[in-house]
């Protein structure tokens, strides 16, 4: 090619336009694709993502290693289908709908309407489609838009129902009271790695509380806690019986204190010396249990069994902060819960869906519990109760969704029981190539050796919905796993499964006769994420074995590095659940895309600039250079530069 002009003359975003258009005219792509053998297939799975919002510069890294890698093997001869996916149902979409209509919670939603909701969820899903499609193959990527996948649909839908049934025939599914990360403002339970996508620095009021021991004067068990918030529901205290207690006589008051003794010397200054506090009594802790105390603030009248407000002996307690006594709200915390259950103590909670202070815990209510906190405090000061007041600056989990702190709360949930088959999911990880090779036994593998049973079901409306209907005074429970199935027990003609249709529908048990109505939740859409290698191709019901084996496992996957707790780990906790091995056979993560001060790239605070705006200015080519050269190829962090 002879140049007419200078180099540094040549407008490189205008000659990408032209290239575009001869591969739109000549339909290059697609031809790259069915002029190769289909007997000769090359597997690559797409993630799906949210397109409520527009791309940003992660996903154009994401989105460039899938496009050369693919490329690479169409050259060697491969047929390689690069089908486009959404993900459809959830928060995101939820939330916007939320927002749009002046919707302020749960009870709002059901005031409005399931159904009216969920048809103004399903028109937006797509809001931004056509931009995402634009920036896509702008970037010169080649996927297939016009044959996607999408959560939402009945297909897709119903292949996740017998992915469902396939993992309740193998007993991997069933409901329990746990302990889980709950966001107040979706009113729902998320799973433990959800949990984890989104730590931020905070300061939280650490307060030393006196609880008077029953018939003794002066005498309260020491007891330091970072959430006065569920103090109105503490139900006893746990001390560890292999430590040693001291009961100390304060100087200034003469109250008598009791706590662990490597830390009495923390609290109290000049302990043991002549003109400071005085050591009455050592002991060890086995010999506090039982030992009966007043009920801090006044909760839960008439609700209250015979055995609560007394010390409970545990060995997870700890000696490295605090007092060596630990306030139990068998409600709020696992440890709680689990010591409640041992001691029939029940989790008596306080809080509504929204996580605003009930008539049970009057001290506050109508309070969110975050601002709750002063309420409590101000009570404890004014009773006498407050020992010490100070703050604590520590990492804490909030909602990867709305923002707001989680809670840790006890709630009704369904499960994938993960723990039965985590020995598996570490096997079938071994047979994976990961780049950066670290992760698979860094900080993959170490996820998969600490993995809990997933919570998978959400107390939410645009979902798909969870296919059991039971009998709740019996218990009997049927799982169902196909539109047809469904059809032959209700006798009804089913065109959409979402929960607005399905809700109203009763089954007559085959077995008793009895109605059976839907349980409410829907899935989480981590199990629709994770589900998409058999759900985009209609398995099994548009697609037999053999055909479905030449696609599966995938050649290759990439995501960004937050996905180790996300896709990668759903998809492959699905495959391992179905006896199908691992998903995939190479994966490549890359880091983190940041903005050139270090910080999370933000519409809000326009720290970045637009990716249409790069393109015009520089070319997707060097664009993608820049993106392929940089340290994020390799897991690490970016921090996106106009000027690199």
């Amino acid at each position: 090619m002879k140049f007419q002009k200078p180099l540094k003359q040549i407008d490189f975003p205008k000659m990408e336009e032209e290239v575009l258009k001869v591969w739109k005219i000549d339909r290059i792509f697609e031809r790259s694709v069915s002029e190769k053998s289909a007997n000769d297939q090359w597997s690559f799975y797409d993630g799906p993502p949210f397109a409520t919002g527009l791309p940003h510069h992660g996903h154009l890294l994401a989105g460039t290693i899938k496009d050369v890698i693919p490329r690479f093997w169409t050259m060697r001869g491969k047929q390689v289908s690069r089908r486009f996916g959404w993900d459809c149902h959830g928060l995101p979409v939820e939330f916007e709908i939320e927002k749009e209509l002046n919707l302020k919670g749960r009870q709002d939603i059901l005031n409005y309407g399931v159904g009216r909701f969920n048809d103004a969820c399903r028109g937006i899903v797509l809001r931004y489609a056509n931009e995402w499609r634009d920036t896509v193959e702008r970037m010169g990527r080649w996927i297939d838009f016009d044959h996607d996948y999408k959560t939402m649909d009945p297909a897709f839908m119903e292949s996740v129902w017998f992915i469902f049934k396939s993992l309740w025939d193998k007993g991997l599914i069933y409901e329990d009271k746990k302990v889980l990360p709950y966001s107040t403002p979706v009113a729902s339970p998320l799973s433990n790695f959800e949990a984890n996508l989104n730590y931020q620095n905070i300061q939280d009021p650490s307060i030393y509380i006196k609880f008077k021991v029953k018939n003794r004067d002066n005498t309260f068990l020491l007891v330091w806690t970072t959430t006065p918030w569920t103090l109105p529901a503490n139900l006893g205290i746990a001390a560890n019986p292999k430590f040693t207690y001291l009961e100390i006589r304060a100087k200034e008051t003469g109250d008598i204190f009791i706590l662990e003794e490597k830390l009495a010397g923390k609290i109290f200054k000049n302990l043991e010396k002549s003109d400071g506090h005085k050591i009455l009594k050592r002991y060890e802790g086995r010999l506090l249990q039982g030992l009966h105390y007043e009920q801090l603030i006044p909760a839960f009248l008439g609700q209250l069994p015979k055995n609560v407000h007394q010390v409970f002996l545990a060995d997870y307690v700890t000696d490295d902060a605090g007092t060596g006594l630990v306030h139990l709200a068998p409600a709020f915390g696992e440890d709680d819960y689990r010591i409640g259950k041992e001691h029939e103590l029940p989790p008596l909670d306080h809080l509504d869906e929204q996580g605003h202070f009930t008539g049970d815990a009057a001290i506050a209510l109508g309070y969110y519990f975050k601002d709750a906190d002063k309420e409590i405090i101000a009570y404890l000061k004014s009773k006498g109760l407050l020992f010490r007041h100070e703050t604590l600056q520590h990492s804490y989990p909030f909602c990867y969704r709305s923002d707001t702190p989680l809670i840790y709360r006890a709630i009704s949930t369904w499960f994938v029981d993960v723990s039965k088959i985590k020995e598996k999911l570490i096997q079938n990880n071994q047979t994976i190539n990961w780049v950066p090779r670290h992760l698979k036994d860094g900080r993959f593998g170490k996820w998969l050796e600490g993995a809990r049973d997933w919570a998978i079901s959400r107390n939410r409306f645009w979902g798909n919905p969870i296919p059991i209907w039971r009998d709740e005074e019996s218990g009997e429970s049927l799982c169902v796993g196909s539109i047809e199935e469904l059809e032959k027990l209700t006798g009804k003609k089913i065109e959409d499964l979402h929960k607005q249709y399905l809700d109203p529908l009763t089954i007559v048990s085959p077995k008793t006769g009895k109605t059976l109505k839907r349980v409410p939740h829907v899935l989480d859409c981590w199990f629709e994420s994770g589900s998409m290698p058999y759900a985009q191709q209609h398995y099994p019901f548009s697609i037999n074995d053999e055909a479905f084996l030449k696609i599966f496992p995938a050649d290759f996957i990439a995501e960004g590095l937050d996905q180790t707790r996300g896709w990668f780990y759903t998809l492959l906790v699905i495959s391992t659940a179905l006896g199908k091995g691992a998903p995939f056979k190479n994966v490549v993560v890359n880091g983190i895309v940041l903005a050139e001060d270090g910080r999370k790239m933000s519409k809000r605070h326009k720290n970045y600039p637009e990716p249409r705006e790069v393109l015009d200015e520089f070319g997707a080519d060097t664009l993608r250079i820049y993106l392929l050269q940089s340290g994020a190829v390799h897991g690490e962090d970016l921090r996106f530069s106009k000027e690199g």
